[in-house]
């Protein structure tokens, strides 16, 4: 899944949040939008999963900053 995860105060440490997402999906891949104020996270979570371990890593976020984007996938590399 995608998700935007708009952010509302100091930029995050991408390396501490990596560290946790990826103990649950190791293929996770996050950034920030170049305007700053977007997280983008790529991972096998589901939106309530991902909020949990935002907490988790110290930067707590609600659900309402959670978008999950319509997934692009098509089935080729797993199934």
């Amino acid at each position: 899944m995608e998700f935007h995860v708009q952010l509302d105060g100091a930029r995050p440490d991408l390396d501490v949040l990596g560290d946790v997402i990826r103990e649950a999906d190791p293929s996770a891949l996050l950034d920030i939008d170049a305007s700053g104020n977007v997280m983008r996270v790529a991972a096998a979570l589901q939106a309530q999963e991902l909020v949990a371990l935002l907490g988790r890593a110290g930067h707590p976020v609600t659900r309402e900053q959670v978008r999950q984007l319509p997934s692009i996938c098509c089935g080729g590399c797993s199934g």
